[in-house]
């Protein structure tokens, strides 16, 4: 049976840069990303978004991203993944395919390249696929919707881009 499954792909918040010798993996969010995962947070629970699963990098930007929308995306499960920091597409799309099947929804929080080239080999071209495939700017939100029957059956041009958000679409 072929069930509608969404994936998520949420970019990280715009991190700090005042710390130059701190560790990329360190560094937490700039003032702007504050505000924009708070905004994206908002529009999540206008929207309805309520993961089952969310996989989050371990990278502190990527954390502090995931705790400003945590209260707003019901009660998923929750797992922070060292495999997931910069991770490439191909290493994103392995972990998807480890998703149970009774899994209808999953948001990814993680890092450009990676997020951007997922998107762009899962979704199907479409007007909404040039601007993605423009930029996918911190603290965007990617919505992919797909038929299969189960993660495993994920795959180049499976899914449609329903959904592109950028902090900048979510300002008063």
């Amino acid at each position: 049976m072929c069930t509608e499954r969404r994936l998520y792909l949420l970019r990280h918040a715009k991190s700090s840069w005042k710390e130059p010798g701190l560790a990329d993996h360190d560094r937490p969010l700039a003032r702007r990303g504050r505000r924009a995962a708070k905004a994206i947070g908002v529009h999540l629970r206008e929207q309805g978004v309520e993961p089952e699963l969310v996989l989050c990098s371990t990278a502190r930007r990527a954390r502090e991203t995931l705790e400003r929308i945590e209260p707003t995306l019901g009660r998923g499960d929750v797992c922070v993944e060292p495999g997931l920091y910069g991770a490439p597409p191909a290493v994103l799309l392995a972990r998807l395919r480890e998703i149970p099947v009774a899994v209808r929804s999953v948001m990814v929080i993680g890092h450009n390249p990676g997020l951007q080239e997922l998107a762009l080999v899962l979704a199907r071209h479409g007007s909404s696929v040039r601007e993605l495939e423009a930029k996918f700017p911190t603290g965007a939100l990617a919505t992919l919707a797909f038929r299969g029957p189960g993660w495993h059956a994920f795959d180049r041009g499976a899914a449609e881009l329903i959904g592109f958000i950028r902090p900048r679409d979510l300002d008063p």
